[in-house]
């Protein structure tokens, strides 16, 4: 499994934490979108990285940081075939990826600290879409992006 993951300023500590918790705890390779230090940045550019990658197939999951996680999750949500989640507590992060198939992680790091922040991404990773019960609904919200999509055009 391969995880594109992003930040800025306010999630660069977390970041590194989750980069290492990754690789050296759950066994799974990441691509780092950056940003690279905490000088004041903006999230949607990184938001947007981290969601691109996604959508491209470049990387199985993304995960994102910011401050509270919402405007990550706003950004990723404007990328085609993205369906990312704020997820700042563990049933949440089920409840998406479960439900809703969600494959963005968005975080905020002014809300959750670092132990929560480990079992909210283990749990978004490595809980598994239930399917048919919920496709339904989700092929819904990707038609009617598809549509609007196509609108612009």
């Amino acid at each position: 499994m391969n995880i594109a993951i992003g930040c800025d300023h306010g999630g660069f500590e977390l970041k590194e934490k989750i980069k290492k918790y990754l690789s050296e705890e759950l066994n799974m390779q990441y691509k780092d979108f950056g940003t690279f230090n905490n000088n004041r940045c903006d999230y949607p550019d990184y938001a947007f990285l981290v969601a691109q990658a996604v959508s491209t197939n470049q990387c199985d999951f993304g995960i994102m940081i910011d401050g509270a996680g919402i405007g990550s999750a706003m950004m990723a949500n404007k990328v085609p075939r993205v369906l990312a989640a704020c997820a700042n507590e563990i049933y949440t992060a089920r409840n998406s990826r479960h439900h809703n198939g969600a494959n963005v992680l968005t975080l905020g790091s002014m809300v959750v600290g670092e132990g929560v922040a480990k079992e909210i991404v283990k749990t978004f990773l490595t809980t598994k879409f239930e399917g048919e019960r919920n496709l339904v609904r989700i092929k819904s919200i990707l038609d009617i992006e598809e549509r609007l999509l196509n609108q612009k055009g």
